[in-house]
């Protein structure tokens, strides 16, 4: 059996662009005018309604969840997205995966690396080699 090639890289770019572009709105979004917490900082932004809920901190973690999924991220920190066809997360400069109903795969930069669907599995460590069955 043929085992399906996934780049890990691009599997952990739409994985992060997906909770960035999630959350961008949500980001630039201002808490209301004159809203300032007691220790000076802005007031955090959320909606609610039929469809989801979203929220942010100002310059904090934000996030998004409605009947299609849900993203959130932390600037500089771990970003994730779930929804009905899968899921993805990484960490920034760490490990990261995604999955789906046809399989999953992961990864550390630098480090191993493996995937596994239906039709087998197969991983890598660096400088060691790869294997694969299936």
């Amino acid at each position: 059996m043929a085992l399906k090639s996934l780049s890990l890289a691009s599997v952990l770019f739409s994985g992060a662009a997906a909770a960035a572009i999630a959350v961008a709105p949500l980001a630039a979004a201002d808490p209301a005018p004159g809203c300032v917490n007691p220790d000076g900082s802005p007031c955090p932004v959320a909606t609610a309604g039929p469809d989801g809920a979203s929220g942010v901190i100002p310059g904090g973690p934000g996030g998004v969840a409605g009947p299609g999924g849900a993203s959130g991220a932390i600037p500089n920190g771990p970003v994730g997205t779930a929804g009905p066809d899968g899921a993805s997360g990484s960490i920034p400069y760490g490990p990261g995966g995604t999955a789906d109903r046809g399989g999953a795969s992961g990864g550390i930069p630098n480090g191993p690396s493996g995937s596994a669907g239906p039709g087998g599995a197969t991983g890598c460590i660096p400088y060691v080699g790869c294997a694969s069955v299936g």
